[in-house]
């Protein structure tokens, strides 16, 4: 049965771009050799981690949008539990839309009319 996933890599900061991607061509190769198919990815680039994993402070965070086989999920998941220079990952069911990156310093800021109705 082939379903939408969406995963979020969470990769050591320190590793070139180009391993990172070769990574990804190995990772999404495993999603698609059932016949599934990868739909989107998205590379957010480095970012401060909400906390330290593995004594890391930064991570290199990519979300993939992929079709893929329910049978081809329990390899995948194997393979990325073995590399260790995967901080962290999380592969859901897909069924909304494309994510994009939020930032706090990218985000318009409050205006003081809206803080002023949150206080009454």
């Amino acid at each position: 049965m082939v379903r939408d996933y969406e995963v979020v890599y969470i990769f050591d900061s320190a590793l070139p771009e180009e391993r990172i991607n070769e990574k990804l061509e190995r990772y999404n190769g495993l999603l698609t050799s059932g016949g599934g198919e990868v739909t989107a990815v998205d590379q957010w680039g480095r970012r401060q981690l909400a906390y330290p994993i593995a004594k890391k402070t930064n991570g290199y965070y990519v979300v993939v949008q992929a079709r893929a086989e329910t049978e081809a999920l329990p390899e995948f998941e194997r393979v990325l539990k073995l590399d260790e220079e995967l901080l962290r990952y999380l592969v859901v069911l897909h069924e909304g839309e494309p994510t994009a990156p939020m930032s706090i310093a990218t985000r318009e800021p409050r205006s003081e009319d809206d803080e002023d109705e949150e206080e009454e």
